[in-house]
């Protein structure tokens, strides 16, 4: 049977409502104050308890925004989307959408191992389907013009990035937990040393 061949337009335009839905969903985490709570409590204190919701959401933002953008530059190189990479795309999205909740699961037991590791499975899910999607666009178009043996380095070394230092935060979280919720920060400084190596070899 021969295989069937989706409007590439309508599954960009899909991922990209998801993907801000989900985004936008992740600022509820950090709760309303109630009038009671505004009337017995000054504004910076009211700021101060949240402190760990507002981490969680801005931690999450910007990493559910880089997975976005890695969404964005790799369905660019996209022919035709098949079977097989419509499914991976359902499959990423689908640990996307649980974002909001492992967010707020998160932040809600923010002292707690459990919950962090919880939202380390979600994040490392999204990585793994990412790691699969771009690794089969890759196979898929390895003729395009713009993917040179030094972009696919770049695009294989960036899904990775994320992925592994997941993978690291949920084990560290049993052992050092404290360690574990900033080793995230890795996923920048890494990003920017791949950025600048990929530089480096392109203007060779």
């Amino acid at each position: 049977m021969k295989d069937l061949i989706f409007d590439k337009n309508r599954v960009i335009n899909f991922s990209d409502a998801v993907f801000s839905i989900a985004m936008t969903l992740l600022v509820l985490e950090v709760g309303i104050p109630s009038v009671k709570a505004i009337s017995t409590y000054d504004t910076w204190e009211l700021l101060q308890y949240r402190i760990p919701n507002f981490i969680g959401f801005i931690v999450s933002f910007l990493v559910t925004a880089l997975y976005w953008v890695s969404h964005l530059r790799s369905m660019k190189f996209v022919t035709k989307v098949d079977s097989k990479l419509l499914w991976l795309n359902i499959f990423l999205l689908l640990f996307i959408v649980l974002m909001p909740f492992s967010t707020g699961l998160y932040v809600g037991g923010f002292d707690y191992v459990g919950p962090f590791v919880f939202y380390c499975f979600n994040l490392t899910g999204i990585g793994i389907f990412n790691f699969l999607l771009i690794s089969y666009i890759i196979k898929k178009e390895k003729g395009h013009p713009e993917l040179t043996p030094h972009a696919i380095k770049w695009y294989t070394y960036t899904a990775l990035n994320a992925l592994i230092i997941w993978i690291l935060a949920g084990v560290l979280a049993f052992i050092l937990p404290l360690v574990a919720k900033m080793i995230f920060i890795l996923i920048f400084i890494i990003q920017f040393i791949i950025n600048r190596n990929y530089r480096i070899k392109e203007n060779k």
